[in-house]
């Protein structure tokens, strides 16, 4: 695995505290210096929002890091966010040349101590253009909303972003735990999209604090509303005490900090064990945070270890950090009168591969495949899909049968000056993958207001 400078398990799992370090300017530049400035890059095409990769690792190489760092912030104004939660495996670092017969470059290591070196150094804000007198109407401030935010600011487009909770950022707030991004990093780079002109306001839902008919009156409208609408298995017991949704379950205590209760008004249920069922990275999140809770977590997964979702460096903290994995095991009864009291899971056996590239798991027979976990609180992590209220309140807009706004390859909506990107059009995604969509669909619309 790359170069991860972890805090030990042992200190780390007392405290919602950063658990990868960052790695040193010697090694940074170092690492750097392995470039070898191919002649046709693919770690660029590998990067959803088309950062100049080799412009930057080569300015880091020779020490220049204003100058790695403007390169970053012209493509990208969220990379210390994107450096600590981008899948680089998948994306740039994947395409790495370098990585067919040594590592791949650690590309998202340079990109996170090039932007926390600038927050230090005194950050630098990309050139904005003249004032077009145009009104831009963003809803929703997560990865999506805030790059969108970004480019039409840059545009010199008055922006104003509407968000229905009380804090900026969407999933990178409500969603992502402080030991994975931390909470200053987020307000630190939302902060500096602002500064570009963006107006930010928050408490607003759509529909309620502005009208329909008021969003639609701005010359241009991008919905980012994420994949608010957590989904559930459907198994008797999931109406008892102690069952949360990650989505819930992350929000309480990441947004809500019920961590803390009494201190703050939000409380959770601690449980002593805890059953998180998935395998993606909101799975890991929520064991992660389960175990920093106290709890004794058992993830259990219906397909092997080796087809998790999630990404490998987030399997490998929660192995270290003591979570328990019940894999080709999946629920079928959560067991208990008022509040949970264990958990009915199948053992499941592989079968033929399916359209996922995995093998299809099915539920074996007999009766010792059934089997009891001790639990008394479950997180259902198996994924979410678009927020319906919003959508819902902005007449003529279409939508698709899992109830994601349909656009074209412009982000454009049925409505001609309305664009959708992130997980409200595509499903749930990577936050660069939504970032990469509303940049997209943010051109498209910077074209349309400067017919």
């Amino acid at each position: 695995m790359h170069h991860i400078n972890r805090r030990p398990a042992e200190e780390c799992t007392k405290d919602f505290d950063e658990v990868d370090q960052g790695l040193p300017k010697s090694t940074v530049v170092l690492e750097a210096r392995r470039c070898m400035d191919c002649p046709r890059p693919k770690c660029v095409e590998g990067c959803p929002v088309g950062i100049d990769i080799p412009g930057f690792i080569k300015e880091v190489a020779e020490g220049h890091f204003r100058k790695a760092s403007r390169i970053l912030k012209a493509d990208n104004m969220l990379p210390a966010i994107c450096g600590r939660v981008c899948p680089q495996e998948h994306q740039c670092e994947g395409m790495c040349i370098l990585g067919i017969k040594d590592k791949p470059i650690a590309i998202g290591q340079i990109e996170r101590f090039i932007a926390d070196w600038e927050a230090e150094a005194g950050p630098e804000l990309p050139p904005v253009a003249p004032s077009t007198r145009k009104r831009v109407a963003i809803v929703g401030s997560g990865p999506a909303g805030i790059t969108a935010a970004a480019e039409c600011a840059k545009a010199g487009h008055d922006v104003t972003i509407f968000e229905s909770l009380h804090a900026p950022g969407g999933v990178l707030t409500y969603g992502i735990p402080n030991f994975r991004l931390p909470k200053d990093i987020v307000q630190r780079e939302i902060d500096q999209v602002l500064e570009l002109g963006a107006t930010l306001k928050c408490n607003h839902i759509v529909g309620r604090s502005i009208t329909a008919d008021e969003l639609l009156a701005y010359d241009a409208v991008f919905l980012g509303t994420g994949a608010g609408l957590p989904y559930f298995m459907g198994i008797p017991g999931e109406n008892l005490g102690g069952v949360y949704s990650a989505n819930e379950f992350l929000t309480r205590i990441n947004l809500m900090h019920a961590d803390r209760f009494p201190d703050y008004d939000t409380p959770v249920k601690k449980g002593q064990h805890v059953v998180v069922i998935g395998g993606g990275n909101v799975a890991m999140d929520s064991a992660r945070v389960a175990r920093r809770m106290g709890a004794d977590v058992t993830l259990v997964y219906r397909r092997r270890q080796e087809d998790l979702p999630a990404r490998a460096p987030e399997t490998e903290n929660a192995i270290i950090e003591g979570i328990t994995f019940l894999c080709c095991a999946n629920p079928v009864e959560i067991l208990g009168e008022k509040k949970v009291d264990g958990i009915k899971c199948i053992k499941m056996e592989m079968c033929a591969v399916d359209a996922s590239g995995r093998p299809s798991p099915q539920p074996m027979t007999g009766d010792e495949a059934h089997f009891t976990l001790k639990a008394d609180v479950v997180i259902e992590a198996i994924g979410q899909g678009p927020n319906p209220l919003l959508v819902s309140l902005i007449p003529g807009l279409e939508r698709a049968k899992k109830g994601n706004v349909v656009v074209d390859e412009d982000g454009r909506t049925s409505i001609p000056h309305v664009f959708a990107g992130g997980d409200i059009a595509s499903g749930a995604a990577t936050v660069i993958q939504a970032m990469g969509s509303a940049k997209h669909a943010a051109q498209a619309m910077n074209r349309m207001l400067a017919e």
